[in-house]
């Protein structure tokens, strides 16, 4: 029975990090005790998750500000304009996302666009034709190792090369073609530092193979991977999809070298059909990613149920959530004004890792009773009929 999550809110319980970075952002806490909160807080919920019983736990999730950024920043992709700037690494990082004006310079931040279909937004980076892409997985290293001095082992993960050349910005000449061998090799270089780490595992995110791909794409694709596949030795490589399904892709990527697969169950309207028509790997995990990651409603088991006895080989499946968990709220108990009736209906982040964990149980050990007790919540409408609103809605025309 094993059981995963895509990413974890960082924020905290209580917005903890919210609160820190804004009394940085003040200059009423130093650098070293923002890292400190932000410690703290990564402890809390990787504690949080493993006790949840979720096998594969992610790391280098965390960010003060945006992931995409982070991977940016292990690329070396740093306009020149910032990597002048004389300042420390983090207020570098901070001046990439929201600016700088002081002492040390005025630069205004990069871009900022929608992540997919999503609320979430992330920074968008800029490549200028003097960009030299070197691998720096430093980041990626340390929390990893944070996270084993807790006696927790992670799965890292980090933005693949496909969806940042997809959401990357040239300002200059340059385009993809001029730098795709270059990247594909930075990233064979953290795979190598990470199989020197001896890491079981390394989660690459990849929700761009969601977009309607030309053969220009696919080819692309392969053509990065088949040069990360150089460092592969004993490290396993999930390639993580998510925000739908991958349906012009699909066939070449269950032929490549990747040890584990992340398919979205969730928006992916034809994931089930790629799987039952063209088959699964049995050499292959499957990462099922089955538990809305994007809204606040409980599972209904039964209809995942459904969708999972659907696939042809139980042994190879991984339970896990649709997305990151990043963007629903932290959790359910936090809810105190609400009456317990409505709030039985929510599932925030908290909640999911047990739906998941709950779901797995059923789905793997038959265990009824679980699967009793959440029908019985779905035997009732969620809210009463709300008879004005209905016919002031029914009158529109």
């Amino acid at each position: 029975m094993k059981t995963s999550i895509i990413g974890y809110p960082r924020i905290g319980r209580l917005r903890e990090l919210k609160f820190a970075t804004e009394r940085f952002f003040r200059k009423e806490i130093t650098e070293n005790e923002l890292k400190a909160v932000a410690k703290e807080l990564r402890k809390v919920h990787w504690t949080k998750i493993k006790q949840a019983g979720i096998s594969f736990i992610p790391s280098n999730d965390f960010s003060f500000y945006d992931t995409t950024l982070d991977t940016a920043i292990a690329l070396n992709i740093i306009p020149k304009a910032f990597s002048e700037l004389p300042v420390s690494d983090l207020e570098r990082y901070f001046a990439l996302a929201r600016g700088y004006q002081g002492v040390a310079g005025d630069v205004k931040a990069l871009g900022m666009k929608k992540w997919f279909n999503t609320n979430y937004h992330y920074m968008v980076p800029e490549f200028e034709d003097s960009t030299q892409i070197k691998a720096n997985p430093s980041k990626l290293l340390n929390e990893y190792h944070e996270a084993k001095a807790l006696g927790i082992t992670t799965k890292p993960t980090i933005l693949g090369p496909f969806t940042l050349l997809k959401l990357l910005k040239f300002t200059g000449q340059k385009q993809v073609k001029d730098i795709q061998h270059e990247l594909a090799q930075a990233y064979a270089e953290i795979l190598s530092a990470i199989e020197n780490e001896e890491i079981a595992w390394l989660q690459l995110d990849e929700p761009a193979l969601v977009f309607d791909l030309t053969d220009d794409d696919i080819q692309l694709f392969n053509d990065l991977y088949q040069i990360i596949f150089q460092a592969k030795k004993q490290t396993k490589l999930l390639l993580q999809t998510y925000f739908g399904d991958i349906r012009d892709i699909y066939q070449s990527v269950i032929a490549l070298d990747f040890d584990a697969i992340g398919l979205d169950f969730v928006e992916g309207r034809r994931t089930l059909d790629l799987v039952k028509n063209y088959g699964f790997p049995s050499d292959k995990l499957l990462f099922a990613g089955v538990v809305n990651g994007k809204n606040i409603w409980a599972n209904d088991y039964h209809k995942t149920l459904k969708i999972l006895n659907g696939l042809p080989n139980k042994e190879n499946i991984v339970i896990s959530s649709s997305c990151s968990l990043l963007h629903v709220p932290y959790s359910v108990k936090q809810e105190e004004a609400l009456d317990e009736k409505i709030t039985q209906h929510f599932a925030f982040a908290e909640e999911k890792l047990a739906e998941i964990k709950e779901f797995s149980a059923i789905f793997f050990d038959d265990e009824v009773a679980l699967l009793s007790r959440n029908q019985a919540l779905f035997a009732n409408a969620r809210f009463k009929e709300n008879k004005a609103v209905n016919d002031k809605v029914a009158s529109l025309n």
